[in-house]
């Protein structure tokens, strides 16, 4: 972006002289790159603007825009949303919320729609793993990372309170109040409140469509009611070292919708939801040399399923789970020479499930992670490498358990500028994965499986950044674009049955998945005070199975749910108070089972969306109105096979910020 720097220069005073020189104002030009853009290792940002920009509700919402990206959409505002990166897996990646991971060793999956963008200020997901050796060891662990950043208080001279009030409003009956509060407590201490309420039915028009009909039908059981509070506290000690609380509380009740198939389209399945965690985090720097990082964190997740179609003695299906994970951190960094670092990371995690059901084998698990890191960094080169220690102790209370497993797995990754006077950075990365099988995959109840194996993924990746600012009126341009190399053993596929809450679970012996990832990043600005923001991404994936022997039923087919060509498009336009935005999301055909036949074929779906956005200063405080259409050309689409989507949809903001 232009930004001008004005400097006054007054002519020196000579003795006895009253007269003054003054030279003319000088303007000087400079083009600021995004911050987000990263030579070293493949990362995506959403943050500030563009961020905003996007006509997004949830975190599961906005990741839609990442390349390489599938996500896993049930349809609706309380519908279920999942992320799978590179189609490794929605296991395969982890999501860190302020520094730490959010776990789920029950079903391995985190569903992003808990996650709204009122206070979130920054988006980043990084394939391999975050280009920092300073990190809980848990952040080497998964082969994809996403990084969610919570606003974080800055206040100016003499200010003591932000806030935020807003409003939304929409299809399918939405009503979403939400407040953000930020209080400078002293110098040194900074609190953050946020709090939210999801209403909606749900309700959406769509078409089931068979062999010789075509119904015009109504989505029903989609209704949701969320709350959502969370309070932070940052602070700095006299010490200069930093710390901060958080605790986050999230409460759902919704409907689950269930598939449209065999002309059955109602469905009266209920999840209830309660999470809750507590964590801190405090870091120092000892001297010159030694930092120090100590994390903690206590989780606990309930919730009750009910399913009235399955009748039993009870009356009807009632199943109650409750997980609970305790988790503690410590990360040394220790600076050998200014081109040379180093960090020991240690990680200890218990993990227990319980529920009301029978034949239930009640496991627990117990995780040490240890990390080795090095990083070697000049001016125009960079490696960085890992071992990672996975220790896992497994018991159950009943039954029979998975047993105990002992892995090493390894990570390497450089990055080179072969022109000292072009930002073309060249990279490429290796890393070695091992993923154990949730307690759903084990040990649930109809589909559970003890005999089910590790998984193993080699992930190998070559790719470039290029940045350049231009001078006039086009402002900057961003490429990077990755080839990757994915070699899974023992994958563990995930498959929705009839309802959100089921899944069908096997291995397949080997799959192999080859890739590419571009993105595009420009800005132009045509004429003065009109700023043309750009953006473009587009991903090819080949996974198949590649298993072979007895088991080699489908050799060669593409995987479940992985489309061959995928892409998005946004534009924006900035004009004075004004801002209009365009986004474009398509996803080619792919199939929804193993098996590549015309059964089990879908077909491609697109959507455009368009939003405005009008703000006004009056004072201290800031109006801003929004409106949305999304889905603009009425596509009917499934993300999910049978889980239709909504259609023309409407959202309607209103903020203010002071």
């Amino acid at each position: 972006m232009a930004s001008g720097i004005y400097l006054l220069i007054a002519g020196n005073a000579v003795a006895q002289t009253t007269t003054k020189d003054t030279l003319r104002e000088v303007r000087v030009d400079a083009k600021r790159i995004p911050a987000y853009i990263n030579p070293v290792t493949p990362v995506q940002t959403l943050t500030g603007k563009k961020l905003e920009r996007l006509n997004s509700l949830s975190v599961g919402d906005a990741i839609r825009y990442f390349s390489g990206v599938q996500l896993k959409d049930y349809g609706g505002v309380g519908g279920l949303k999942t992320i799978n990166v590179r189609s490794m897996g929605s296991h395969h990646t982890t999501v860190f919320y302020d520094g730490m991971m959010i776990g789920n060793v029950q079903n391995g999956q985190v569903d992003l729609s808990k996650f709204s963008l009122d206070n979130i200020a920054e988006i980043s997901l990084y394939n391999g793993q975050k280009n920092n050796i300073f990190q809980p060891a848990r952040a080497f662990s998964a082969g994809n990372v996403l990084f969610l950043q919570s606003k974080i208080p800055v206040f100016n001279e003499g200010e003591t309170i932000h806030g935020k009030v807003s409003v939304k409003t929409g299809s399918s009956g939405l009503i979403n109040p939400a407040i953000l509060w930020q209080q400078k407590i002293n110098k040194r201490i900074t609190a953050t409140v946020s709090t939210e309420w999801i209403n909606a039915n749900g309700r959406y028009k769509f078409h089931l469509i068979g062999p010789d009909y075509d119904s015009l039908l109504v989505r029903q059981n989609g209704n949701v009611n969320a709350f959502r509070a969370e309070a932070a506290l940052n602070g700095v000690l006299r010490d200069s070292s930093t710390w901060n609380l958080k605790y986050y509380y999230y409460s759902s009740a919704r409907g689950l919708p269930g598939a449209t198939v065999a002309g059955h389209y109602t469905y009266g399945q209920h999840l209830k939801d309660q999470d809750m965690f507590a964590q801190g985090t405090w870091s120092k720097k000892i001297s010159r040399k030694y930092s120090i990082m100590a994390n903690v964190k206590y989780s606990n997740f309930y919730n009750v399923y009910t399913d009235p179609e399955y009748l039993n003695e009870a009356g009807f299906l009632q199943n109650r789970y409750l997980q609970q994970e305790v988790y503690a951190s410590l990360a040394n960094k220790y600076t050998f020479t200014p081109w040379w670092e180093a960090s020991l990371s240690g990680d200890v995690i218990v993990n227990t499930l319980n529920a009301n059901i029978q034949r239930f084998p009640y496991p627990s698990r117990y995780t040490g992670l240890v990390s080795l890191a090095s990083r070697w960094h000049f001016k125009r080169f960079e490696m960085q490498g890992n071992l990672l220690a996975t220790l896992v102790n497994e018991s159950v209370k009943a039954y029979e358990g998975a047993g105990n497993k002992r892995e090493y797995t390894p990570a390497i990754s450089v990055a080179w500028q072969p022109l000292a006077h072009q930002n073309l950075w060249l990279r490429a990365f290796y890393k070695n994965i091992f993923r154990m099988p949730t307690f759903n995959d084990l040990y649930y109840t109809y589909i559970g499986n003890n005999n089910l194996r590790p998984e193993y993924v080699k992930h190998y990746d070559a790719g470039f950044t290029y940045t350049k600012a231009f001078r006039g009126s086009w402002q900057y341009l961003s490429i990077q674009a990755d080839a990757y190399y994915i070699k899974a053993t023992d994958k563990i596929v995930a498959v929705p049955a009839a309802n959100l809450f089921g899944w069908s679970m096997m291995n397949l012996g080997q799959v192999i998945i080859k890739g590419t990832d571009v993105n595009i990043n420009s800005a132009w600005m045509p004429i003065r005070d009109v700023m043309l923001n750009l953006a473009l991404t587009y991903t090819y994936q080949d996974a198949r199975d590649r298993t072979t022997g007895k088991n080699a039923f489908n050799y060669g087919a593409q995987i479940p749910y992985t489309p061959w060509h995928s892409g998005t498009f946004l534009a924006g336009i900035d004009w004075k108070a004004l801002t209009l935005n365009y986004s474009f999301i398509y996803t080619g055909e792919r199939y929804n089972q193993i098996g590549n036949n015309e059964d089990n074929y879908v077909q491609p779906w697109y959507t455009s969306d368009i939003s405005a956005s009008w703000s006004l200063q009056q004072g201290a405080y800031q109006y801003k109105l929004t409106g949305e259409l999304n889905n603009l050309l009425n596509q009917q689409y499934d993300v999910i096979a049978n889980f239709p989507m909504p259609g023309r949809n409407y959202r309607v903001t209103l903020s203010v910020h002071f």
